[in-house]
Protein backbone atom coordinates (compact mmCIF):
# COMPACT_ATOMS: atom_id res chain seq x y z
CA UNK A 1 0.00 0.00 0.00
CA UNK A 2 1.08 3.49 -0.71
CA UNK A 3 3.09 5.43 2.30
CA UNK A 4 2.07 8.57 0.86
CA UNK A 5 -1.41 9.79 0.12
CA UNK A 6 -1.59 11.45 -3.22
CA UNK A 7 -2.40 14.34 -1.72
CA UNK A 8 0.78 14.36 -0.32
CA UNK A 9 2.46 13.75 -3.95
CA UNK A 10 0.86 16.08 -5.17
CA UNK A 11 2.01 18.72 -2.77
CA UNK A 12 5.42 17.28 -2.74
CA UNK A 13 5.56 17.29 -6.95
CA UNK A 14 4.77 21.16 -6.80
CA UNK A 15 6.70 22.21 -4.40
CA UNK A 16 9.87 20.75 -5.40
CA UNK A 17 9.35 21.08 -9.24
CA UNK A 18 11.25 18.09 -10.33
CA UNK A 19 10.39 14.61 -11.07
CA UNK A 20 13.35 12.45 -11.87
CA UNK A 21 12.67 9.49 -13.90
CA UNK A 22 14.44 6.16 -14.40
CA UNK A 23 14.98 2.45 -15.30
CA UNK A 24 17.48 -0.05 -15.40
CA UNK A 25 17.73 -4.20 -14.57
CA UNK A 26 20.21 -3.73 -12.26
CA UNK A 27 19.12 -3.62 -8.70
CA UNK A 28 22.39 -2.75 -6.95
CA UNK A 29 23.34 -0.01 -9.75
CA UNK A 30 19.52 1.26 -9.47
CA UNK A 31 19.67 1.54 -4.95
CA UNK A 32 23.05 3.21 -5.84
CA UNK A 33 21.40 5.89 -8.36
CA UNK A 34 17.98 6.18 -5.50
CA UNK A 35 20.59 7.01 -2.98
CA UNK A 36 22.56 9.64 -4.90
CA UNK A 37 19.58 11.33 -5.74
CA UNK A 38 18.10 11.24 -2.59
CA UNK A 39 21.48 12.73 -1.20
CA UNK A 40 21.59 15.22 -4.24
CA UNK A 41 17.93 16.57 -2.38
CA UNK A 42 15.25 14.62 -4.63
CA UNK A 43 12.56 13.64 -2.59
CA UNK A 44 10.33 11.85 -5.38
CA UNK A 45 11.61 8.96 -8.25
CA UNK A 46 9.72 7.78 -11.12
CA UNK A 47 10.78 4.42 -11.74
CA UNK A 48 9.94 2.96 -15.32
CA UNK A 49 7.85 0.15 -16.27
CA UNK A 50 10.35 -0.47 -19.57
CA UNK A 51 12.06 -3.86 -19.16
CA UNK A 52 11.16 -7.59 -18.81
CA UNK A 53 10.32 -8.21 -14.82
CA UNK A 54 10.86 -4.26 -13.72
CA UNK A 55 8.02 -4.74 -11.36
CA UNK A 56 10.07 -7.17 -9.25
CA UNK A 57 13.42 -4.77 -9.70
CA UNK A 58 10.55 -1.81 -8.47
CA UNK A 59 9.17 -4.29 -5.72
CA UNK A 60 13.25 -4.17 -3.58
CA UNK A 61 13.52 -0.66 -4.79
CA UNK A 62 10.60 0.78 -2.85
CA UNK A 63 11.57 -1.54 -0.23
CA UNK A 64 14.87 -0.11 0.14
CA UNK A 65 13.71 3.16 0.06
CA UNK A 66 11.11 2.62 3.01
CA UNK A 67 14.25 1.33 5.02
CA UNK A 68 17.37 3.54 4.00
CA UNK A 69 14.93 6.96 2.22
CA UNK A 70 12.48 7.45 4.60
CA UNK A 71 11.00 10.37 2.78
CA UNK A 72 11.68 9.48 -1.02
CA UNK A 73 8.17 9.16 -3.06
CA UNK A 74 8.59 6.26 -5.36
CA UNK A 75 6.18 6.37 -8.15
CA UNK A 76 5.93 4.45 -11.50
CA UNK A 77 5.74 5.31 -15.04
CA UNK A 78 4.69 3.98 -18.37
CA UNK A 79 1.84 2.37 -16.99
CA UNK A 80 -0.48 1.55 -19.93
CA UNK A 81 -3.28 -0.50 -18.20
CA UNK A 82 -5.36 -1.22 -15.36
CA UNK A 83 -3.58 -4.50 -14.56
CA UNK A 84 0.18 -3.11 -14.47
CA UNK A 85 -0.94 0.03 -12.45
CA UNK A 86 -2.80 -2.74 -9.77
CA UNK A 87 0.39 -4.65 -9.27
CA UNK A 88 2.54 -1.61 -8.84
CA UNK A 89 0.66 -0.18 -6.10
CA UNK A 90 0.44 -3.78 -4.62
CA UNK A 91 4.12 -3.25 -4.24
CA UNK A 92 3.39 0.40 -3.01
CA UNK A 93 3.96 2.62 -5.57
CA UNK A 94 2.97 5.89 -4.68
CA UNK A 95 1.53 7.45 -7.70
CA UNK A 96 1.24 6.13 -11.58
CA UNK A 97 1.88 7.89 -14.16
CA UNK A 98 0.94 7.02 -18.19
CA UNK A 99 2.06 8.15 -21.20
CA UNK A 100 -1.13 8.29 -22.73
CA UNK A 101 -4.93 8.74 -21.47
CA UNK A 102 -6.55 5.06 -19.92
CA UNK A 103 -9.60 5.76 -18.11
CA UNK A 104 -9.37 2.54 -17.32
CA UNK A 105 -6.22 3.44 -14.99
CA UNK A 106 -7.42 6.28 -13.49
CA UNK A 107 -10.27 3.82 -12.07
CA UNK A 108 -8.11 1.68 -10.24
CA UNK A 109 -5.64 4.45 -8.86
CA UNK A 110 -8.91 6.95 -7.85
CA UNK A 111 -10.08 3.13 -6.05
CA UNK A 112 -6.95 3.41 -4.15
CA UNK A 113 -6.35 6.84 -4.25
CA UNK A 114 -3.03 6.68 -5.42
CA UNK A 115 -2.31 9.91 -7.40
CA UNK A 116 -2.29 9.38 -11.57
CA UNK A 117 -1.10 11.45 -14.30
CA UNK A 118 -1.51 11.00 -17.51
CA UNK A 119 -0.08 11.77 -20.81
CA UNK A 120 -2.19 14.04 -23.09
CA UNK A 121 -1.60 16.43 -26.01
CA UNK A 122 -4.61 18.94 -26.28
CA UNK A 123 -6.96 20.34 -24.17
CA UNK A 124 -9.31 18.42 -24.71
CA UNK A 125 -7.10 15.11 -23.60
CA UNK A 126 -6.13 17.33 -20.52
CA UNK A 127 -10.08 18.53 -18.96
CA UNK A 128 -10.77 14.95 -19.71
CA UNK A 129 -8.21 13.85 -17.26
CA UNK A 130 -9.22 16.21 -14.63
CA UNK A 131 -12.56 15.34 -14.89
CA UNK A 132 -11.40 11.36 -13.99
CA UNK A 133 -9.49 12.85 -11.19
CA UNK A 134 -5.95 13.50 -12.06
CA UNK A 135 -4.71 16.31 -10.00
CA UNK A 136 -1.55 16.79 -12.75
CA UNK A 137 -1.24 16.36 -15.93
CA UNK A 138 1.58 14.68 -17.92
CA UNK A 139 2.48 16.77 -21.07
CA UNK A 140 3.71 14.73 -23.29
CA UNK A 141 5.83 14.59 -25.65
CA UNK A 142 6.92 17.63 -24.10
CA UNK A 143 9.91 18.03 -26.97
CA UNK A 144 7.41 18.13 -29.56
CA UNK A 145 4.58 20.46 -27.74
CA UNK A 146 6.90 22.98 -26.15
CA UNK A 147 6.43 25.47 -23.38
CA UNK A 148 4.16 27.44 -26.08
CA UNK A 149 1.63 24.66 -25.43
CA UNK A 150 1.19 25.06 -21.52
CA UNK A 151 1.20 28.92 -21.65
CA UNK A 152 -1.76 28.39 -24.26
CA UNK A 153 -3.57 25.87 -22.00
CA UNK A 154 -3.16 27.51 -18.35
CA UNK A 155 -4.24 30.96 -20.17
CA UNK A 156 -8.02 29.71 -20.15
CA UNK A 157 -7.74 27.12 -17.58
CA UNK A 158 -5.39 28.53 -14.51
CA UNK A 159 -6.85 25.46 -12.08
CA UNK A 160 -4.71 23.16 -14.52
CA UNK A 161 -1.11 21.36 -12.97
CA UNK A 162 0.88 20.47 -15.65
CA UNK A 163 3.92 18.35 -15.71
CA UNK A 164 6.07 18.46 -19.11
CA UNK A 165 8.18 15.20 -19.54
CA UNK A 166 10.44 14.69 -22.28
CA UNK A 167 12.68 17.18 -23.59
CA UNK A 168 13.03 18.59 -20.14
CA UNK A 169 16.99 19.41 -19.96
CA UNK A 170 19.12 20.96 -16.75
CA UNK A 171 19.75 24.09 -18.18
CA UNK A 172 18.79 27.52 -17.24
CA UNK A 173 17.29 28.26 -20.57
CA UNK A 174 15.21 24.99 -20.55
CA UNK A 175 14.19 25.64 -17.36
CA UNK A 176 13.03 28.94 -16.90
CA UNK A 177 10.86 28.36 -20.68
CA UNK A 178 8.83 25.31 -18.77
CA UNK A 179 8.26 27.33 -15.65
CA UNK A 180 7.69 31.06 -16.99
CA UNK A 181 4.77 28.94 -19.20
CA UNK A 182 3.11 27.92 -16.06
CA UNK A 183 4.17 24.50 -15.54
CA UNK A 184 3.27 22.86 -11.90
CA UNK A 185 6.71 20.70 -12.25
CA UNK A 186 9.15 18.90 -14.88
CA UNK A 187 9.64 15.34 -15.62
CA UNK A 188 13.29 14.86 -16.41
CA UNK A 189 15.32 11.45 -17.13
CA UNK A 190 18.47 10.81 -19.19
CA UNK A 191 19.44 14.75 -19.03
CA UNK A 192 19.68 14.36 -15.03
CA UNK A 193 20.33 10.52 -14.60
CA UNK A 194 22.50 10.36 -17.26
CA UNK A 195 24.05 7.17 -19.48
CA UNK A 196 27.53 8.75 -18.43
CA UNK A 197 26.42 8.73 -14.79
CA UNK A 198 25.27 4.73 -15.11
CA UNK A 199 28.33 3.52 -17.40
CA UNK A 200 30.76 4.86 -14.92
CA UNK A 201 28.99 3.99 -12.02
CA UNK A 202 29.25 7.63 -11.04
CA UNK A 203 26.98 8.55 -8.10
CA UNK A 204 28.81 11.08 -6.83
CA UNK A 205 28.70 13.10 -9.83
CA UNK A 206 25.33 11.81 -10.03
CA UNK A 207 24.43 13.45 -6.55
CA UNK A 208 25.92 16.40 -7.67
CA UNK A 209 24.25 17.16 -10.88
CA UNK A 210 20.96 16.56 -9.07
CA UNK A 211 21.39 18.68 -6.56
CA UNK A 212 22.88 21.77 -8.89
CA UNK A 213 19.83 20.56 -11.10
CA UNK A 214 17.17 21.08 -7.85
CA UNK A 215 18.66 24.54 -6.93
CA UNK A 216 18.21 25.70 -10.96
CA UNK A 217 14.94 24.70 -10.19
CA UNK A 218 14.60 26.51 -7.67
CA UNK A 219 16.37 29.99 -8.93
CA UNK A 220 14.47 29.97 -11.99
CA UNK A 221 10.96 29.14 -10.00
CA UNK A 222 12.03 32.89 -7.78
Amino acid sequence: MARFTRIEVATTMKAEGLVPLFYHNDLELSKNVLEACYKGGARLLEFTNRGDHAHEIFAELNKFAEQELPELIMGVGSVADAGTASLYMQMGANFVVSAMLKEDVAKVCNRRKVLWSPGCGSLTEISKAEELGAEIVKIFPGSQLGPGFIKAVTAPCPWTSLMPTGGVKATKENLSGWFNAGAACVGMGSDLITKEHLANRDFEGLEEHVRNTIELVRSVRN
